[in-house]
């Protein structure tokens, strides 16, 4: 099938690389004119494990191609994906600008019939406005009864990180579609393309348009409430000699909770979970409701995103001044570079601004880190920051390890080694990645998030 990708952000490009690797004829357009030049070049504007293989593969075949031209992406494919960014507006809403210029785009240029399809992670009713912006450009170019549309939605479920393995291996694909002729006929066109995926089971979750919005956000909002919700108890299990991981183990044996999102932590950042649950809240008081759970989900979120630095206050004093610390881990979670809304960007904040200094190692993100420290801090701050060549250089003279990203390497580091390079043997692990009996016989002193009555025997 010929499809027309409009975005190549993190959505778009790995949606369009995986319907190449299926065997479909996919455009991608964007016009952001560096990020096509990049990308027709060979290079990948995000990490994601298996990504710059797949692109670089189906662009050698012909089945992947990237552009900035409008008309020739419109006049590609019949279904057209609207993969573009929602970031929040200033009251937490989602920001439909992009959405709807790419619309818009597209009702300017079309002939014949198109399926837009909305794959950005959109509000209730959105898809209502993606017709009308769409109705406008057509009859203003006057093209009475030579253009037709229907717009579906179609949200992803992708996890940065596993994105490739969640879209070529999806545990569901929710698709919304009107009941009239045209979105009949956009079902059918749907069900040709994932049909692929339906060769074991069915995995296709058909409803109406406005259902299938609500879906992504429920699903982010249910996800990020299981997190908080194990962050607050992790807290009380540190006041009350409690260890959160029995507690873990414990409550996700019954089925029906699970062990799924029930890990504590330093609290969730990056690009969906933060703005999705604002979104969905600002949704809720445009009709006069009040979220009261998820308000408390994103105030215990930002609360949590402190307990590092305040473990490490408690242990030195507030004054830092003097005070060097080695940081492992900076993206918001493994197998990404994605520093927006990360944990370790309030931690290093939080350190910096007590006086101390610090060095910084991440597997993949230090590019990344670079670029949005130099946002976050003034020169003075920055000057404090230093970016570690590996993790061990990290521990050079620090005076305490403070993790904060789980990434694989950290998970089995030679303790010996740890212990030799700090000037004091003391690690502030916000992933709980560590036994603390086995830092114990290690003689190192631990403190996990939760996990206090086996630090005090």
């Amino acid at each position: 099938m010929k499809i027309t990708i409009i975005g190549t952000g993190y959505v778009g490009l790995v949606t369009g690389a995986c319907l190449a690797e299926l065997g479909n004829d996919v455009f991608c357009l964007d016009l952001d004119g560096a990020k096509i030049a990049l990308l027709n070049s060979g290079g990948i504007p995000i990490h994601e494990p298996g990504l710059a293989d797949l692109v670089a593969r189906n662009r050698a075949s012909g089945r992947l191609r990237f552009s900035t031209d409008i008309a020739a992406s419109v006049a590609h494919g019949v279904l057209q994906f609207i993969a573009v960014g929602t970031p929040p507006d200033e009251d937490g809403s989602a920001d439909l600008q992009y959405v709807l210029a790419a619309a818009r785009n597209i009702g300017r240029h079309m002939r014949g019939f198109k399926v837009i399809v909305d794959k950005s992670t959109v509000p209730v009713g959105t898809a209502e406005r993606v017709g009308a912006a769409l109705r406008e450009e057509i009859d203003g170019a006057g093209q009475e009864g030579g253009a037709s549309f229907t717009v579906v939605s179609n949200p992803e479920f992708l996890k940065e990180g596993a994105a490739v393995e969640d879209f070529l291996r999806p545990d569901r694909i929710v698709i919304g579609h009107d009941g009239d002729a045209a979105g009949l006929r956009a079902r059918e066109l749907m069900k040709k393309l994932y049909a692929p995926f339906n060769r074991n089971h069915e995995r296709l979750y058909w409803m109406d348009v406005r259902s299938a919005e609500f879906t992504k956000y429920a699903a982010n909002a249910m996800l990020a409430t299981r997190i908080s919700f194990m962050n607050e108890l992790a807290n009380l299990a540190d006041r009350v000699g409690v260890d959160i991981e029995a507690v873990r183990h414990g409550i996700g044996s019954d089925p029906r909770i699970g062990h799924s999102f029930l890990y504590a932590g330093a609290g969730y950042g990056g690009s969906c979970f933060p703005k999705d649950v604002q979104a969905l809240e600002r949704t809720a008081r445009s009709h006069d409701q009040d979220l009261l759970i998820l308000r408390a989900v994103e105030a215990v979120n930002e609360r949590q995103k402190l307990v590092l630095g305040e473990k490490v206050v408690a242990a030195f004093g507030e004054d830092l001044t003097g005070r060097h610390f080695a940081v492992w881990g900076l993206a918001f979670k493994p197998n990404t570079d994605d520093m927006r809304e990360a944990p370790a960007r309030v931690l290093l904040r939080q350190l910096l601004a007590r006086g101390a200094s610090v060095a910084a190692f991440d597997p993949v993100a230090m590019a990344e880190a670079r670029r949005v420290l130099a946002l976050d801090l003034d020169a003075a701050q920055l000057a404090r920051v230093r970016f570690a060549e590996t993790a061990l250089d990290a521990l050079s003279a620090a005076d305490a390890l403070i993790i904060v990203t789980e990434w694989k390497a950290f998970r089995s580091p030679d303790f010996e080694a740890i212990k030799a390079c700090l000037k004091t043997p003391l690690v502030f692990d916000g992933r709980n990645l560590f036994e603390p009996a086995q830092m114990a016989e290690a003689g190192i002193q631990y403190h996990g998030i939760g996990r206090s009555v086996l630090t005090r025997h």
